[in-house]
C-alpha cells in the first residue's frame, strides 16, 4: 500500500502508530531515509480518534486528508480529495454509498454495518439539512484551520462521525466523492458492530444536546 500514495502531489506524510508490533515502525524508519516527506509518530494511548487528533495537531500544511492503509481505502483518491480541498471546500468525505461507489462487505454478509452507517447518516442529514450519503467513512480531507476550530475530543471510532457533525453544524461547505472500498487486508475489524451501533447511538445524542458549545472550548 505504501507504494501507491501519491507523494509527488502531496507536501508531507506522517505515518502515526499506535503500538504495532508487525515491522511497521521498522519499515517506516528505513523508508524515512530517502523519502524526506514521510514523518513518523507514535501514539501512546490507543484510540483511532486519538491518532486523527495527533494528526491534526502535527500536521503542517493547510490541507489535511486522513488514510487508512488497511486496504479498504483506495490510495488514488487521495488526488481527487486534495483537488476538491484546492477548489475551496472545506470538508471532502470519500462516500461508499453514493451512486457509482461500492462499500467493502466482504465481512458483513448480512450487511449490518452497511445499514448503521445509513441510518446515522440519515440523522445527520435530517437534523442538520446537509445532502451527504457517508456521514462516517474515515477516509476524507479537511482544512487545517476548520478542523482545529471543530475542537474534536472523540478517541474511538466516533471521530470521522463527530467531525461531520461539527461541520454541518458550523454549516461548513462539505463535498462527497464515489469511491470504490476495496476488500481489507490489514486483518480483521476490531470493533463489533452492534455495540459499535450503541456507541454511535449515545454519542448522536451528547452532540444533538451539546449544539455549539464546543466552540467555546479551550
Amino acid at each position: 500500500m505504501y507504494e501507491k500514495i501519491p507523494f509527488d502531489i502531496v507536501d508531507e506524510v506522517l505515518a502515526i502508530d499506535g503500538g504495532s508490533t508487525d515491522g511497521t515502525i521498522e519499515f517506516y524508519k528505513e523508508k524515512m531515509k530517502t523519502n524526506k516527506k514521510l514523518k513518523l509518530l507514535i501514539q501512546k494511548h490507543r484510540g483511532r480518534g486519538i491518532a486523527f487528533l495527533i494528526g491534526a495537531k502535527h500536521a503542517t500544511q493547510e490541507n489535511i486528508i486522513f488514510f487508512s492503509p488497511d486496504g479498504n481505502e483506495n490510495p488514488y483518491d487521495i488526488v481527487k480529495i486534495k483537488h476538491e480541498l484546492e477548489k475551496g471546500y472545506d470538508l471532502v468525505i470519500a462516500s461508499r454509498f453514493m451512486k457509482t461507489a461500492q462499500s467493502d462487505d466482504s465481512d458483513d454478509p448480512v450487511r449490518v454495518r452497511k445499514m448503521g452507517n445509513l441510518f446515522f447518516t440519515t440523522l445527520v442529514r435530517l437534523f442538520w439539512q446537509i445532502k451527504i450519503h457517508d456521514a462516517i467513512n474515515g477516509f476524507r480531507g479537511i482544512k487545517k484551520e476548520k478542523l482545529l476550530k471543530l475542537n474534536q475530543d472523540a478517541t474511538e471510532h466516533e471521530i470521522e462521525f463527530q467531525m461531520t457533525i461539527r461541520a454541518a453544524k458550523l454549516k461548513y461547505k462539505i463535498k462527497e466523492i464515489p469511491t470504490l472500498e476495496l476488500e481489507r487486508i490489514g486483518g480483521a475489524r476490531k470493533a463489533k458492530t452492534w455495540r459499535m451501533g450503541i456507541r454511535f447511538t449515545k454519542f448522536f445524542l451528547k452532540e444533538l444536546l451539546k449544539g455549539k458549545k464546543f466552540l467555546s472550548k479551550r
